[in-house]
């Protein structure tokens, strides 16, 4: 039985699903595979980068449903946006920073505007710009969050209220069908999901990166600015910190963040151990319900199963 929400009829999708802009990762086979599945797929498009779109729009925009690109504000320019433009996505999704100078040529494109928050004042914003969908991302999400967010379980309906009527997607620690149904029943029209999606056969990531995953469990879990300042990142880590699975050769800065970025040594002691192979090139991105991961399906196979769940278990809640 589909679930029919306000995000489904926005974009004609079967199932309130979307799965999340991974950047990297979310290549043009899993948004496309996705979108096949009946939800929304997303590209992750993260900084912009030229050659990297070049690859992998043509292949979500060739599987002829709906589809989406995401990116990071804080990263890009307005070359990246219309370079994604000229593939037609339903849609372009904003996260992290000032989405503002690029929600008018979004709109005047014909596609709409998705951006996600992570707290009150950014949702304000969200619905100031004329957001079409706004995504409420907890801190249990995998990746990159506030660093002083909330959970998902109170934020979203928070964020559901203030917004209204304007549909919102819940993200966050969901990894099955039970979380969906949970962002349901709390208002939301829909999830977007990223680990989840990170652990198919079309992401694309490392052997390792995919094992350590399944392998994983949510307490391993942790968040910090560690594993950018280790890595040079531009990320605005005042903001915004990850949460990834723990490595060894990171642990040692935990709590220490200031005193890492203090210490270029230290830095290029960590890309030493990538070098040799002692420490990974990018880190494991993972949710608090990374325990919930045991598999790597194809995604199109994931998004009914994740349908089929939800859908179960309103029916036991008495929703349907």
């Amino acid at each position: 039985m589909a679930l029919s929400t306000a995000f489904t009829k926005l974009f004609g999708v079967l199932h309130p699903i979307a799965s999340a802009p991974m950047g990297g990762s979310a290549g043009g086979a899993l948004a496309a595979a996705v979108s096949r599945g009946g939800g929304l797929g997303m590209l992750g498009g993260a900084y912009g980068e030229r050659e990297w779109l070049a690859r992998e729009l043509p292949v979500v925009a060739g599987a002829g449903k709906p589809w989406g690109v995401g990116f990071l504000s804080w990263a890009i320019g307005a070359g990246a946006v219309e370079q994604a433009l000229e593939h037609g996505p339903g849609a372009v999704m904003l996260s992290f920073g000032d989405p503002g100078p690029f929600v008018e040529r979004i709109r005047t494109a014909g596609a709409a505007v998705i951006i996600q928050v992570t707290d009150l004042e950014e949702a304000r914003q969200a619905v100031d710009l004329g957001a079409d969908v706004i995504v409420a991302q907890g801190t249990e999400s995998g990746g990159h969050g506030a660093r002083h967010g909330r959970s998902t379980l109170p934020f979203v309906p928070i964020v559901v209220d203030l917004v209204a009527p304007l549909p919102v997607l819940a993200a966050g620690g969901i990894a099955d069908g039970r979380g969906v149904a949970a962002a349901l029943a709390l208002g939301a029209s829909g999830a977007l999901i990223g680990t989840r999606f990170q652990a198919t056969a079309e992401a694309l990531v490392d052997p390792s990166t995919a094992r350590a995953i399944v392998e994983g469990r949510g307490q391993d879990t942790e968040r910090s600015s560690v594993s950018d300042i280790a890595r040079g990142s531009r990320w605005p880590s005042s903001k915004y910190t990850a949460r990834t699975l723990g490595h060894p050769s990171l642990a040692p800065w935990q709590g220490r963040e200031a005193e890492l970025a203090a210490a270029p040594e230290a830095q290029l002691d960590y890309q030493s151990a990538v070098a040799r192979g002692d420490a990974p090139p990018l880190p494991v991105w993972a949710s608090e319900a990374v325990d919930l991961i045991t598999d790597l399906p194809p995604a199109a196979d994931l998004v009914a199963a994740l349908a089929a769940q939800a859908d179960t278990a309103l029916a036991r809640a008495g929703r349907v």
